[in-house]
């Protein structure tokens, strides 16, 4: 059982009809966002959400496009984009990756060269840093507000 709507799970968006409608599908079944990948094994691993958003001068901007891109440079283990705040543009795209045994300095030039070469220019990361991994939460999940967290602090650094 995954759960009843109206009694174990919300039954609509409060004067939202067009919301509940994209909420749900054609057989009731909620669309949580949530990206997932089968392992061999059976088990399913979290991956992103689609609903993770950055607002980069107006315009909306998935973090999921542009660590797709990262996650294809040479040597790239896992990538993650957050969003930093911005005086100009409410916020920018800042790209974490992790690259065992790379040069920091050509990962991060690869990076910026990959996501130039194939994403418009707002969705660029303004800065990437290459950590040795990614933070997770207690269910496995990128603890994206750390990152968030550790964008802003290397930016006043």
């Amino acid at each position: 059982m995954f759960g009843i709507r109206g009694l174990s799970l919300f039954a609509e968006y409060h004067g939202d009809t067009r919301a509940t409608a994209d909420a749900f599908d054609d057989a009731g079944y909620f669309r949580t966002g949530d990206c997932v990948r089968l392992l061999p094994s059976g088990s399913i691993q979290y991956v992103t959400r689609l609903k993770d958003m950055l607002k980069v001068g107006g315009e909306n901007v998935a973090s999921a496009e542009i660590e797709r891109v990262c996650g294809q440079v040479p040597g790239i283990t896992a990538a993650a984009v957050v969003g930093r705040r911005d005086a100009f543009l409410d916020e920018v795209p800042v790209a974490f990756v992790v690259a065992p045994g790379q040069d920091v300095d050509e990962v991060a030039s690869s990076v910026l060269a990959a996501c130039t070469d194939q994403l418009a220019s707002f969705k660029v990361p303004r800065s990437v840093h290459v950590i040795d991994e990614l933070p997770e939460s207690l269910i496995g999940k990128i603890a994206k507000a750390e990152l968030r967290k550790l964008a802003e602090h290397l930016a006043t650094s």
